[in-house]
């Protein structure tokens, strides 16, 4: 397990607790509930649920669904204070931002028949649970302040320091927070890049990836090879990518700048898919010294190829050429050839990763945003890397359309002998279509093995021939 890097212990803010527990009514629907905290759920231990004035509930800054944001507004503006009301109205539009089609759809479902499932405090009234319901019910008190049930949250409230179990330590509620927002039981998924680092915060506080996954109900009884898959998965589909952020953002003297990848689902022109993409390349290709070989991909170009992959990443849009993400999944085959390599490996020698400080600030002297510096960039940018990476492109389909029968069949048998190809592994489902892919697969070796019978007979009588005469 890794050194615990954050205190574990949460402070809890003395005068917020007094508020709420002076304040708190109880509810007639539901009265009870069972709630996945600590061992209750397994338990069976019912918690009350009372009704709370909405005022005094507040965001936590530590929200799995805005992690990005929160490290980026902490990593270029200063620490966001959840017990001040301008963070807290800060925090809020990093959650409103997050999924608005899920929000408008609650609102509809609250409207018609009122809060429906309580949400999840601590003594202080900070939400672990329940973030979307209390931006719902705050938009629609304001509209109609006449409704009185529009003012106040049915809430189950977690222990404080003198309650039986005392409070939860960061490790409880992470953990808390894990079952309720990433398991699959029908809400919003978190979007990848916040889900990565997320992930990545609770492996810091000492909450282990098995442990994330065993408290989804899919792996709590998975063995123990099954528990390793899942973690080689997440590792490809989220740690991995994120490593490939941090350098991106680090190229651009950026880092922490996680804003200038995606501001989440409502961001779809995002850079994180392209990063997804690149760094699965990055994993089956650059970081392969036999893919390299096989590419003839020298190992000290690699960090050129990575500058050029991130330069195209920053630009996003490049006319007459596939999206972003899926350049991304061709840069080893535009790399595969000599002049196409040569092609991307003049990107970064042609492209300046920042700007002068002069270009930085606007016409009045204010310093620009991250958006209008990548806007300035790209202007300065694009040419070089569009032309570029269309001659790349150029070469590989050139290279393509130069196939010898030779190569395609090395081709054929690479990827029919590939590691990968476990047939147990296939979905039952695809068994039959996978028995006729072999059986065509296996007519036409036949054929082409008894035309190539035929041409070296034809060859031998030649030969021979030859030498008769």
């Amino acid at each position: 397990m890794p050194p615990i890097t954050m205190p574990a212990e949460r402070v809890i803010i003395g005068d917020f607790a007094e508020e709420i527990r002076k304040r708190k009514t109880q509810t007639v629907k539901p009265s009870k509930i069972v709630i996945d905290f600590r061992t209750e759920k397994r338990d069976g231990v019912e918690r009350e649920v009372f009704r709370v004035p909405i005022e005094l509930l507040r965001f936590r800054k530590d929200n799995g669904r805005i992690s990005s944001d929160v490290t980026d507004y902490e990593k270029n503006v200063g620490p966001l204070d959840e017990s001040n009301d301008g963070h807290q109205a800060i925090v809020g539009e990093y959650l409103a931002e997050k999924d608005p089609e899920k929000s408008a759809i609650l609102r509809k479902s609250i409207i018609h028949s009122g809060q429906d499932r309580p949400a999840i405090i601590t003594c202080d009234g900070f939400l672990i649970d329940g973030n979307r319901r209390k931006l719902v019910l705050e938009k629609l008190h304001r509209e109609f302040p006449e409704e009185p049930s529009y003012a106040y949250m049915k809430v189950v409230i977690l222990p404080g320091p003198d309650d039986e179990g005392g409070p939860p330590t960061l490790y409880d509620i992470e953990k808390l927070e894990n079952r309720y927002q990433l398991q699959s039981d029908g809400k919003s998924e978190y979007y990848g890049f916040d889900r990565a680092l997320s992930i990545k915060r609770k492996i810091k506080i000492g909450f282990t990836l098995e442990e994330q996954l065993r408290d989804d109900p899919r792996y709590a009884e998975a063995s123990a090879a099954e528990i390793e898959k899942a973690k080689r998965e997440v590792e490809k589909k989220y740690l991995k990518p994120l490593e490939c952020a941090d350098r991106y953002l680090a190229q651009f003297r950026r880092s922490g700048q996680y804003r200038t990848i995606s501001k989440g689902m409502s961001d779809p022109e995002g850079r994180w898919q392209a990063l997804v993409d690149y760094s699965e390349s990055y994993a089956r290709y650059f970081s392969s010294p036999k893919k390299l070989a096989e590419l003839g991909i020298e190992e000290d170009e690699v960090g050129a190829i990575e500058e050029a992959a991130f330069d195209i990443v920053r630009l996003r849009t490049i006319p007459e050429m596939p999206k972003v993400h899926l350049i991304m999944r061709s840069l080893p085959k535009y790399c595969g050839t000599p002049k196409g390599k040569s092609e991307i490996l003049k990107i970064p020698e042609e492209v300046e990763p920042t700007l002068p400080p002069s270009e930085c600030r606007g016409d009045d002297g204010a310093p620009l945003s991250p958006e209008e510096i990548d806007a300035r960039w790209a202007s300065k940018a694009k040419r070089a890397i569009t032309h570029r990476l269309k001659k790349a492109s150029q070469r590989h389909d050139l290279q393509r359309d130069r196939e010898t029968p030779l190569s395609l069949l090395e081709a054929a048998h690479k990827k029919l002998t590939h590691r990968d190809m476990d047939i147990k592994s296939i979905n039952m489902a695809d068994i039959h279509r996978a028995r006729e892919l072999v059986v065509a697969i296996k007519e036409r070796a036949d054929e082409l093995e008894g035309d190539i019978y035929r041409c070296e007979k034809s060859l031998k009588s030649l030969m021979a021939k030859g030498r008769a005469k």
